[in-house]
């Protein structure tokens, strides 16, 4: 019997040749699937921060605050309009919020530094028309405003993700169909006697869509691990923001899930690809 050779790769698997590009193209789309996968949960986890209480704060910023308006220093007449609700915020804050921005130096702009009030809740209507003439120059900002824009960003950061997810998806099922076709036409004439001699199309799509799905795992696999430093060192750039120097657990888990997804993936498609060139066959 001639069914035995059908668990030799050499015989039944796909050539080395196509194999190779095979893989490289997958790590490449699953490289960028995990950066798309770190913006998406980086901007999903700014939203969640900003959906508390910061987020629903008014920020009042008042340039100049020591020069005199109306008889009185600037920020005192900003701080008069604010009223209790209002706090200003210390020199430290101030230069803790400017860091990620302008570095450790913050303080010591020839400028500077403005006197920055936050405030609970939004101001009243005409608020910032009375603000302005009491203090010319005073800027407000409203987080709630942010907010909505941060949320905004975060779900179309999600759909793209999505749309990387189906283009990789494609991508890769579209390399393995081709692959796999290449393949079949190079080992041919062996497929046509083993087909022949009676081994069924499950059993010869089975072989052949194991080992493809092999490589796919492994180029799946190695995308995803040359993605991790970078993703490293893209997360030191970002600790002053606040968002760690690590990554987070749920990256981690995605990363983790891309290469099988990717196996399954090209298992199928290698299945499809192979039963279908067999039924041309018969």
């Amino acid at each position: 019997m001639a069914w035995p050779r059908l668990h030799r790769a050499d015989h039944l698997g796909l050539p080395a040749a196509p194999g190779r590009p095979v893989a490289a193209v997958v790590a490449g789309m699953v490289f960028l699937a995990a950066l798309a996968a770190a913006g998406t949960l980086a901007a999903s986890d700014l939203a969640r921060r900003w959906r508390g209480a910061a987020g629903q704060a008014t920020i009042v910023q008042v340039p100049r605050p020591a020069e005199q308006a109306g008889g009185t220093t600037r920020e005192a007449a900003v701080a008069g309009l604010l009223g209790t609700g209002a706090r200003l915020l210390s020199q430290a804050e101030v230069e803790a919020r400017l860091r990620p921005w302008l570095g450790a130096d913050a303080g010591r702009l020839g400028t500077g530094l403005p006197a920055v009030f936050a405030v609970k809740g939004a101001l009243p209507a005409g608020s910032e028309a009375r603000l302005d003439q009491a203090a010319p120059g005073t800027l407000v900002s409203r987080g709630a405003e942010w907010q909505a824009a941060l949320l905004t960003l975060a779900r179309s950061l999600v759909a793209c993700f999505w749309l990387v997810l189906a283009v990789v998806g494609g991508v890769a099922a579209a390399v393995v169909a081709i692959a796999t076709q290449a393949g079949l036409a190079a080992r041919r004439d062996a497929l046509e006697i083993v087909h022949g001699l009676g081994a069924t199309d499950a059993m010869i799509a089975g072989r052949l869509a194991g080992r493809m799905a092999l490589l796919v795992l492994a180029g799946a696999a190695a995308g995803a691990l040359a993605a991790v430093p970078l993703l490293l060192a893209l997360a030191g750039l970002t600790a002053p923001f606040g968002t760690g120097t690590g990554l987070p657990p749920d990256l981690w888990l995605l990363l983790a899930m891309l290469p099988p997804a990717a196996c399954g993936i090209g298992w199928v498609a290698a299945q499809a690809s192979v039963r279908a060139w067999l039924r041309r066959l018969a």
